[in-house]
Parts: structure tokens; C-alpha cells; sequence
């Protein structure tokens, strides 16, 4: 879909897929995640919505790689906690690097320690 834009929100914990050029333009979707900074510091997704009216049409995945690759540019881990984030890392792994078992057991204990986090 070329008529959207992704912003990431960190403030918010959100990754916005929304029209292209409003500011205030109509939500498609987002990732809902949070920043873990232990044992490394890493982006971990724990929820993926897209709008039902938008679904199939891709917006989920453009989400997912756009996370992907905003933890490339820092240089960070993603920890996927969310269900359709680990099929879609599963399925693209030289887009989607695997986290250590170590960060995934930090990220399960933080979520698990603060459930506002989801």
C-alpha cells in the first residue's frame, strides 16, 4: 500500500501506520511495543493491530519490517512477543534476526512485571 506512512511513536509505544501525508491522518494499524533496556537494550512487540476495513492488504508486515529495521539503524534486538511478529520473523529470517533466549526471558519477565506494558 503505497498511500501510508509509518511513524514510530515511542513515547506512546506505538509503531502507526497511517495515511500518507496527514498528520492526523486515519490509523491502518500499529505495533504496540516498549523499549527493554536489560539485559540488552532491545524493541519487543507485543501486539499487532490492522484496522479490519485494511486487513490483506500488507500493512501488518510493512509494520513488522519497519520495526525490524528501526532496531537495524540502533543498532538493538528485537524480542518478539507478539504472535504474528514471531510468524512474521519465522518466515523472513534475513529480515527478522533470532533473539537470544536470554533477551526473550528478559522481555516475558518485564511484560509479565508491568502488564500495562500490553
Amino acid at each position: 500500500m503505497s498511500d501510508i506512512e509509518i511513524r514510530d511513536e515511542r513515547d506512546k509505544g506505538l509503531l502507526v501506520a497511517c495515511a500518507a501525508g496527514e498528520p492526523e491522518g486515519a490509523v491502518f494499524g500499529y505495533i504496540q511495543y516498549f523499549v527493554l533496556d536489560k539485559p540488552e537494550r532491545a524493541l519487543v512487540p507485543v501486539h499487532t493491530v490492522v484496522q479490519p476495513q485494511h486487513e490483506g492488504k500488507g500493512i501488518a508486515g510493512s509494520l513488522v519490517r519497519e520495526l525490524y529495521a528501526i532496531a537495524a539503524r540502533e543498532s538493538i534486538a528485537v524480542a518478539p512477543l507478539c504472535p504474528f511478529v514471531v510468524e512474521w520473523a519465522a518466515r523472513h529470517p534475513g529480515e527478522a534476526p533470532v533473539a537470544p533466549p536470554e533477551l526473550m526471558d528478559a522481555a516475558q519477565r518485564a511484560l509479565a512485571d508491568d502488564p500495562a506494558k500490553w
